[in-house]
């Protein structure tokens, strides 16, 4: 399943934030994020095993921290891409006192707009 936190319908709480942030694998994962990598890349680029790997970017992925997108290939063995989806993360203390976040995430450009767009409309068709 491929997840764009650009078009979750659900913000992520502080807890699940914080709890993504707190791992230090999960650090280790946005850390090499420089450009999108597949799992398989991010396995030798990280010191961490591929099982435990994909948990984490399970984690990454259901707080909102990475976007999941779909490299097709020709030859039929497509492959998730991961890539950080945040720029700033803030966390405050909320008028009813309870521990609230706001992500900042990069600005999107027309073709993404687009194709936001698009997912949205067929989820509602």
């Amino acid at each position: 399943m491929v997840r764009d936190p650009f078009v979750s319908q659900q913000q992520p709480d502080a807890a699940e934030i914080c709890a993504a942030l707190d791992d230090p694998d999960c650090r280790e994962i946005i850390r090499q994020l420089e450009e999108p990598m597949t799992a398989a890349e991010l396995t030798s680029h990280c010191d961490i095993p591929q099982s435990t790997l994909y948990r984490k970017l399970e984690l990454l992925t259901d707080s909102t921290l990475l976007e999941e997108s779909t490299e097709i290939r020709r030859d039929g063995h497509h492959a998730s891409k991961y890539e950080v989806s945040f720029d700033e993360i803030r966390l405050f203390l909320s008028e009813e006192r309870t521990l609230g976040v706001a992500v900042e995430r990069p600005a999107r450009t027309a073709d993404e707009r687009l194709a936001e767009l698009w997912s949205e409309v067929r989820r509602e068709t």
